[in-house]
């Protein structure tokens, strides 16, 4: 595994890395139920238990680098066989994993998941070596490599490590693009204004929506008049997107709001589609794209990973995706 045991890392990512994805990895442990239990209810499930890589960094470091990116990952994993399966996986898709770190006395994080037959899904982790990624680790990582120009954080791993990133970012002259999940993590957090005012943008769902505004019917303009982001998109699952950005000279002192149509799809498994979302997303801003032409291609991800099981977006689907993008017309 790439790293050093007990908590180390090599440090900064290898030179060439333009996007750093600094989260959680974690091991998905997967049952299929026909429903979700209701509170004190015991539902059976498939007869098999799935096991997958996951985690909500590692899963937008896969899915950029399946797609091609510049990718590396910093983070933390256990000194045991899911350690070195997840390491494994990054490494397969292209993943820079310079800056990821073992830690032999905490176990890999696990991620506990039911998938009902609609696709929906509930998930319960247990962060185990998640919560050992330090600040220190971070500004190494964003500053080592030299070319980094996108940093994409979550919070699933400790506020100071995600602090960190933000601040680390904007001393190297990176973009932070920031998925606040979960929204507790921010909205608890006495320093969260520091970290919004990296945001640009900030990803969210419209349940994390709503708990960072405490609102049941927020505008997505909110985000930005509010929490003071830079800028925002919120994900609508089948209604697409929507990006919120500064300065509408339409209405002087209004957000830009842009609404960006979802791709039709049969929905297999959502969980992971706002991870692989955020990870196309978090590239292509690295390539250079504008915000609303990055998040138009991230749909297209988000909708190819919910027609598959799995976390991680598939080698196929990324295939398919980049064909797509290469000729200008679905590929079958």
């Amino acid at each position: 595994m790439d790293g050093k045991a007990g908590g180390k890392a090599d440090g900064a990512v290898t030179d060439g890395v333009t996007l750093l994805v600094v989260g959680s990895a974690n091991a998905d442990l997967v049952v299929r139920v026909d429903r979700h239990p209701a509170p004190g209810e015991t539902v059976l499930g498939a007869a098999g238990l799935a096991v997958h890589p996951g985690g909500k960094g590692a899963n937008q470091a896969v899915a950029a680098g399946r797609l091609g990116a510049r990718v590396g990952f910093c983070g933390r994993v256990g000194c045991d066989e899911y350690g070195e399966r997840l390491a494994a996986e990054l490494r397969a898709a292209g993943v820079d994993t310079a800056a990821l770190g073992t830690e032999k006395a905490v176990p890999t994080g696990i991620a506990l998941i039911t998938v009902a037959a609609d696709g929906e899904n509930t998930i319960v982790v247990a962060p185990g070596a998640n919560t050992t990624l330090a600040a220190d680790d971070v500004t190494a990582a964003v500053g080592g490599g030299g070319g980094v120009r996108v940093v994409s954080a979550q919070c699933e791993v400790p506020m100071d490590a995600v602090r960190a990133a933000a601040r680390a970012a904007e001393r190297h002259g990176a973009r932070l693009v920031l998925n606040p999940s979960p929204p507790e993590a921010v909205r608890d957090d006495p320093l969260a204004a520091q970290l919004l005012a990296h945001a640009d943008p900030l990803v969210v769902n419209e349940h994390e929506t709503r708990i960072l505004l405490g609102t049941a019917a927020p505008a997505p303009e909110d985000l930005l008049l509010r929490l003071g982001v830079r800028s925002a998109v919120v994900t609508l699952g089948g209604a697409g997107a929507v990006v919120v950005e500064r300065a509408d000279t339409v209405r002087p002192g209004r957000p830009r709001t842009t609404r960006v149509p979802a791709v039709p799809v049969d929905v297999v498994d959502t969980t992971g589609a706002g991870d692989a979302f955020t990870g196309a997303l978090a590239w292509r801003l690295a390539e250079g794209d504008a915000l609303v032409a990055a998040v138009r291609w991230a749909v297209r991800v988000g909708a190819a990973a919910v027609g598959e099981s799995g976390a991680q977006l598939s080698s196929t689907a990324c295939g398919k995706l980049l064909a797509e993008r290469e000729t200008g017309t679905p590929a079958p």
